[in-house]
């Protein structure tokens, strides 16, 4: 491979094709479970990449749960294949959808710029009243209402997100071609009431109970990329976690 110069009308970005390499490589038994990745700068060589492609491209492995990632250290493979541990975790609504055969489905209701109130602030690590972007989409599974999605981004990730057709199934797969990466996960799942706005999407009643996952993503280097509310129906999913080295949230159809 050779990053420079590049087809301008080239649509793969570059570590996604060094990371499709590598994960071939371990799922082909090149390095078994334990073995450690080549050093970056040995994988940077061996690509024809600088350093920083080769950790997005590492960053994104780690995302499908094959390698652990600790930057400063050679990255340790977990497994050809993992269902469970953290690609569970990171997996995105559009991925889990289709790893059950179901139709992912999206449609944006409403993008709004706007000035970051104090939870907002404190999430996304940004000041009070900073340019963020919400975002609320009806989420589907084969045609069904299933959940509504509240996320709020800080402005750069924002500004992309609100450029995308407002049918767009997957942000997080459009974010990654610019670069963004959606790499750890921190989770709160409680109950609250359905409002107006979630009896009038879902087709539930107002004050109906529905099950919240509040989500907060960081890219690769910690610096946090979305705020996430997704609120679903009763009955519909349910999470499971694994209490392992790579602990992780499980999200499963509810029969």
């Amino acid at each position: 491979m050779n990053e420079a110069p590049r087809d301008a009308a080239r649509r793969t970005p570059l570590y996604l094709e060094v990371a499709a390499d590598l994960r071939a490589a371990i799922t082909a038994g090149e390095y078994d479970t334990g073995a450690r990745l080549p050093a970056e700068d040995e994988l940077a060589r061996r690509y024809a990449v600088s350093r920083g492609t080769v950790r997005q491209a590492l960053a994104a492995l780690r995302t499908d749960g094959l390698i652990t990632s600790r930057r400063g250290t050679r990255r340790v493979v977990l497994g050809g294949h993992r269902e469970d541990g953290a690609v569970a975790e990171l997996r995105s609504f559009t991925r889990w959808a289709r790893s059950l055969g179901e139709e992912p489905g999206g449609r944006t209701v409403a993008v709004d710029r706007a000035a970051a109130d104090p939870e907002e602030a404190g999430q996304l690590r940004i000041d009070p009243g900073a340019v963020v972007y919400r975002v609320r989409r009806l989420r589907t599974l084969s045609g069904a209402p299933v959940m509504v999605e509240r996320t709020t981004y800080p402005e750069a990730v924002g500004a992309l997100v609100a450029a995308m057709p407002l049918d767009t199934v997957s942000y997080s797969e459009e974010l990654a071609a610019h670069g963004v990466l959606f790499t750890d996960a921190h989770h709160t799942i409680d109950l609250v009431p359905a409002d107006p706005d979630d009896a009038e999407l879902l087709g539930c009643r107002a004050g109906e109970a529905l099950l919240r996952e509040r989500r907060r993503s960081t890219d690769p280097a910690g610096a946090p990329v979305e705020w996430s509310q997704d609120r679903y129906l009763p009955g519909t999913v349910a999470f499971t976690v694994h209490s392992t080295a790579a602990s992780a949230l499980g999200r499963r159809l509810r029969p």
